[in-house]
């Protein structure tokens, strides 16, 4: 069987969410510094870029999410950065933790494993009937027992963006933390730490800021965690300050949102079910189609040079969409797009889509519907108690269960 070939030239990259592809001036700097770090060490390294380490890259992530230099902190991702906050909790077991369907499985491992160690509860925050956060809900449930909400400002899911400042608001006179995940909005939303009133606000680097893998940061307020997060390497945090100065020159450029051009493409596209619960979503799309499995559509893409991203219940396994263990694709678009690339990912799919059917009509094959085989495994038995024991995963794939 011979290899797949991937279209390399000219490629429409609509997976910013998952990996931004970096800037050539930030691919400089990496290859530079790892080349450095090669001949002479990380710590000769570190020293070479002193001033960008310890000021510069901060002063540029102050400006960003709109804090004091001083109260970010450097980090090998998100997951990471939020893990060291929670391990500073105190919590009792007459405590209440709130997360959201949107949370990602990275921190629902993490909040798993401290309602595990403190035996407190651990509660989901319901979505109206539009897909938005029950805000009512919040109010109406909302007491001195909830010491840490947990809200992701826009879901890597289906790119629902939540009202992370009304939620704020709402919390401001009671006692529970606020954290933030703002890893697929920092760099395509304005994310303002201050409005927020979050006591942490995590993000991740590579995604829509377009930096390199390994490396994220926080706002973090005073006292929120007494150790530190695992700090990344200096090369790494060198191309993190060319591509946050990379950004900060291309939001002052005109750019137009192409989210609507995407959306209506996939809506043309007939069999296609579009996934984007709540009024309001930014740089994301997910969609589905009836008798293809998304697997297929998405390496059937790649071959045409169309790259998307594969979404499995396992990453966000509280959401809706999860149930059944089904599948999705997600594509999404940022300032480095064009509506070439839409109209390419337009004629790829419905080329792809043909394809298939031509191929089920001429071999007599019947379809599958997607998520089925996970399903007739037990993959829709959600509301259970987590399996989750041990050593949080910071990524990859876990089969947590809704717990109330």
């Amino acid at each position: 069987m011979n290899a797949p070939t991937y279209d390399t030239e000219g490629t429409a990259h609509l997976n910013t969410a998952g990996t931004g592809r970096m800037p050539d001036g930030v691919r400089a700097v990496l290859a530079a510094c790892t080349a450095r770090d090669d001949r002479f060490g990380s710590r000769a390294l570190a020293e070479h870029l002193g001033a960008v380490l310890h000021t510069e890259v901060h002063e540029r992530l102050g400006a960003l999410l709109g804090v004091p230099a001083g109260d970010t902190v450097l980090a090998t991702g998100a997951a990471e950065a939020f893990d060291a906050f929670v391990r500073a909790a105190e919590l009792s077991p007459g405590d209440r933790i709130w997360t959201t369907p949107y949370e990602g499985v990275a921190r629902l491992s993490t909040l798993y494993a401290l309602r595990d160690r403190t035996r407190c509860r651990l509660e989901v925050v319901p979505l109206r009937a539009d897909g938005d956060l029950d805000l009512d809900w919040m109010r109406a449930h909302l007491d001195g027992d909830v010491a840490l909400v947990s809200v992701v400002h826009v879901s890597s899911a289906c790119g629902t963006v939540s009202p992370v400042e009304q939620v704020g608001r709402l919390l401001a006179p009671h006692r529970a933390r606020y954290a933030v995940d703002a890893s697929h909005s920092v760099g395509q939303l304005p994310v303002d730490a201050a409005r927020i009133g979050a006591q942490l606000v995590t993000a991740d680097g590579w995604r829509f800021l377009r930096g390199p893998e390994a490396v994220g940061f926080a706002y973090a307020a005073h006292g929120v965690w007494s150790g530190r997060p695992p700090a990344p390497a200096p090369a790494a945090v060198a191309a993190l300050n060319a591509a946050l100065a990379h950004h900060a020159a291309a939001v002052r450029l005109p750019y137009e949102d192409l989210l609507p051009r995407l959306r209506a493409a996939v809506e043309r596209t007939p069999g296609i079910e579009v996934l984007a619960p709540g009024r309001e979503q930014a740089g994301m799309l997910a969609f589905r189609h009836g008798e293809v499995p998304a697997a297929l559509i998405r390496r059937a893409l790649a071959r045409r040079g169309v790259v998307l991203w594969k979404t499995v219940a396992q990453e966000n396994p509280l959401h809706p969409a999860a149930r059944g263990g089904a599948t999705a694709v997600r594509a999404s678009v940022h300032r480095d797009n064009s509506a070439q690339d839409i109209d390419r990912f337009e004629q790829a799919l419905r080329d792809v889509l043909r394809e298939e059917r031509e191929e089920r009509e001429y071999t007599g094959g019947a379809a599958v519907a997607p998520g089925a085989a996970l399903a007739a495994a037990g993959g829709d038995r959600f509301g259970g108690p987590p399996p989750y024991r041990g050593t949080p995963v910071r990524r990859g794939h876990l089969t947590l269960h809704r717990t109330t």
